[in-house]
């Protein structure tokens, strides 16, 4: 316990406030960049994910029965392209198809 009351005491080797601010902003500037690009990536994978999804084809058909007494009609359902389903794959690292971003600003227009 000795040894512990003198470690809390001793200001040897303490880190100057100005360095400690030096080194906190370096981290928090570099935390910054760093959420941003894991937001720009999150947002990426979901926008292929989306497309994923509109590019599965909800089509079915199927031929009408005739049995002894009795009969059923066909029917079909065509899946229709969206407004901005493209026919081009696109890749790695594009922007997803018919996606815009807008990047609110945190200063006001009004200054």
């Amino acid at each position: 316990m000795k040894m512990f009351a003198r470690f809390w005491q001793d200001e040897a080797g303490f880190v100057v406030s100005s360095e400690l601010v030096l080194i906190a902003t370096l981290l928090v500037l570099g935390m910054i960049v760093g959420l941003t690009e894991i937001r720009n990536a999150v947002v990426q994978e979901l926008g292929d994910v989306a497309q994923s999804f509109g590019a599965i084809s909800q089509s079915y058909t199927f031929t009408g029965v005739t049995g002894h007494s009795s009969s059923t009609a066909g029917s079909v359902r065509v899946d229709v392209g969206d407004f901005c389903d493209e026919a081009a794959q696109e890749t790695a690292g594009d922007e997803p198809g018919c996606m815009e971003l807008e990047v609110a600003s945190a200063v006001s227009a009004q200054g």
